[in-house]
């Protein structure tokens, strides 16, 4: 067992207002299996940068462990995978190789493979159990779920389960459940380390939230009932003192000792609840300020008076003039949620494209009706870039309910200013998520809208679907968001 010891950690970019992280002080334990968690730009693939010592930082980070940051970077793609593996663990001997491989349930004729070839799963497994094969080194590992189907994914949490000494970054709310022993939580104004998996940190998180909610909401009905009880002894001293100097008729005795002591009793009074209201604002000034407030997103979904929407007998996408899956029928209907899943590369995003009238060839009856008004996200975000005013303008929404979304799903008005291009891969999709849920359409048509997206806005975003009931055709790899928001599964098999 070895300690990672982190003594008030400051770090901000330069040019950055505001500085990301601000003493900032805990230990990790080595042994420990982490799952960092945190919104999307809020410093969790900077944080394993400032572990791994890439950046510049005010404080102290105390380790006595190598550290290794997945996805390492292949200089050379251009040559056999087992070349890859040697090159980043070179002591280590081929059956060693295979049988890491093994425990991925990987097919080891990928190892004679080029790296470049490889699919985007294969390449997490080779680079994965590269890493794992250099001993005594602490993995931190980023993002390594993103575009991976069901099958891999589930093949991964097996092989991390067998595992020790690492720190995961991801948003898959399963996987961290089955992977992680420990959650370490980027918050508003720290970082906290709680034991036990995601599902347990976000109970007792609910928990401290609701408490802090109701100790506010209850410190500011003193506050309320204090002020207007201190302007009420306030005004009644003042009024009382006023009566020391009244002049009254000859028969009428007023004691000025008595009324002088009685207004100062009631001054004495209104300052007492002052100094009350004083505590009650400091104790409230405490809470809160680690709590998201889960703002709710909006969908706007037109009916339409015809259904099946979308209808598909027999269907097989043609790939090379050959087909790629098992025949497959169904219909879209309003109000239907249909999750497409399957392994990588088996067609699901094909069949969105023809949904959405690209040329795709196909076997089978396929037909979609006319005049269907469709909001489309992609899986990439290359294309994205210029400022969202002018992004907002060009893909004809209106831009206030654009950038009012955005705030919900937690970007700042700082980020407005930054180009959609130089924005994280999370706040990219942000964008386009943000940019469907604006417009007005019959069907949603989402292909992997989850990755890179916080667990937060994920939630976000299934409350608002199941609210709003729009009728959303998607492909996505995250098993927790499929069961709590479709109503149909198509899953293609080869």
């Amino acid at each position: 067992m070895s300690l990672i010891t982190v003594s008030n950690l400051t770090f901000g970019y330069n040019g950055s207002y505001n500085n990301i992280f601000e003493n900032i002080s805990f230990n990790i334990d080595t042994d420990w299996k982490l799952g960092l968690i945190g919104r999307n730009g809020k410093g969790k693939t900077t944080f394993l940068k400032l572990l791994e010592g890439k950046y510049e930082y005010k404080g102290t980070i105390f380790k006595n462990v190598d550290v290794d940051y997945f996805p390492f970077e292949v200089v050379n793609k251009d040559r056999m995978s087992i070349d890859v593996v040697r090159e980043i663990a070179p002591n280590v001997e081929d059956w060693e190789i295979i049988k890491e491989l093994n425990l991925l349930n990987a097919d080891i004729e990928i190892l004679y493979r080029n790296f470049n070839l490889l699919s985007g799963g294969e390449q997490v497994k080779i680079l994965l159990i590269s890493l794992f094969l250099k001993e005594n080194n602490f993995l931190l590992i980023d993002e390594p779920t993103n575009h991976l189907d069901i099958e891999t994914r589930n093949n991964l949490i097996s092989y991390l389960q067998k595992k020790k000494g690492f720190i995961v970054v991801s948003h898959d709310r399963n996987f961290l459940d089955k992977v992680v022993n420990h959650i370490i939580a980027i918050n508003n104004t720290n970082i906290e380390i709680r034991q036990g998996n995601f599902s347990s940190w976000k109970e007792n998180k609910d928990r401290q939230d609701n408490l802090e909610m109701l100790q506010n909401k209850r410190l500011q009905n003193d506050i309320n009932r204090l002020e207007i009880a201190a302007k009420n002894s306030a005004k009644w001293s003042n009024e009382t003192e006023k009566t020391k100097n009244k002049k009254y008729n000859s028969e009428t005795t007023i004691d000025k000792g008595y009324v002088g002591h009685k207004a100062s009793k009631m001054m004495k009074s209104s300052k007492v609840m002052e100094r009350r209201i004083e505590k009650a604002i400091d104790e409230k000034s405490n809470l809160l300020r680690n709590v998201d407030i889960n703002d709710n997103l909006k969908i706007i979904p037109i009916a339409n008076n015809k259904n099946p929407l979308v209808l598909a007998n027999n269907l097989q996408i043609k790939l090379n003039k050959q087909s790629i899956f098992n025949p497959i029928s169904f219909e879209v209907n309003n109000g239907d949620r249909i999750a497409i899943i399957g392994k990588n590369g088996i067609g699901k995003s094909s069949i969105l494209k023809l949904i959405l009238g690209k040329e795709i060839q196909y076997n089978g009856q396929f037909k979609v009706v006319n005049d269907l008004k469709i909001s489309y996200v992609s899986q990439s975000t290359e294309d994205l870039n210029g400022n969202l005013k002018t992004f907002a303008r060009e893909n004809k929404i209106d831009e206030s309910i654009f950038k009012a979304m955005l705030v919900k799903m937690g970007l700042s008005k700082t980020d407005f200013d930054t180009n959609i291009q130089d924005m994280s891969e999370g706040q990219k999709k942000k964008v386009l998520i943000s940019k469907s849920i604006s417009e007005q359409a019959n069907v949603y048509i989402w292909d992997e809208p989850l990755n890179y997206i916080d667990i937060l806005t994920r939630i976000q975003i299934e409350d608002a679907i199941l609210k709003y009931n729009p009728t959303l055709i998607f492909v996505e790899h995250d098993e927790t968001f499929i069961e709590k928001v479709a109503s149909k599964i198509i899953n293609l098999e080869k």
